[in-house]
């Protein structure tokens, strides 16, 4: 991935949550630009006023935004999570991914942190960053996995139809 190159990202929450909705009946429904991968993870379009880039040595700097939302659904809905336009925010503290945490996308919350320092590049340019839940992603989660539980990797892919 260049410092130009529009980023995807794509992110499966969490693949044992995602298999907990699943087996309670529940429902899970990606919309406005976001698609479930055939892994079942989910992919977010870059959004335009993204500034995400890596220099020459790889380091991240800015915040990557993207479009869409999940809702997950369950219990008759005394399980509801919603999370939309996701940003993965490079700060001189770390790196955070961040999500609006209801329809009316009046609040952002730091939904897991990153790990910059373990962040892989694969062939294709993808780069993948481990990612650890922060307080906030516990409430959101609904109290089931605490602060500091590995969630799925953050990926941050070249967008379709963009040169790597």
């Amino acid at each position: 991935m260049s410092d130009k190159t529009p980023l995807t990202l794509v992110w499966g929450v969490k693949q044992s949550f995602r298999g907990y909705v699943d087996a309670m009946g529940g429902v899970t429904e990606a919309a406005g630009g976001a698609t479930r991968t055939a892994d079942g993870a989910f992919a977010f379009p870059p959004a335009s006023d993204s500034d995400l880039a890596r220099d020459a040595s790889g380091a991240l700097s800015g915040t990557g935004r993207f479009q869409g939302e999940v809702r997950f659904d369950a219990h008759g809905g005394m399980l509801k999570v919603f999370l939309a336009d996701p940003a993965v925010e490079i700060g001189p503290d770390g790196a955070a991914l961040t999500v609006a945490d209801s329809p009316a996308r009046d609040r952002r919350i730091a939904i897991a942190s990153l790990d910059l320092s373990a962040a892989a590049a694969d062939a294709d340019g993808a780069l993948s960053l481990p990612a650890k839940l922060t307080i906030d992603g516990y409430f959101l989660l609904g109290d089931h996995y605490p602060p500091g539980t590995l969630v799925d990797p953050v990926l941050l892919a070249p967008a379709p139809g963009s040169a790597a």
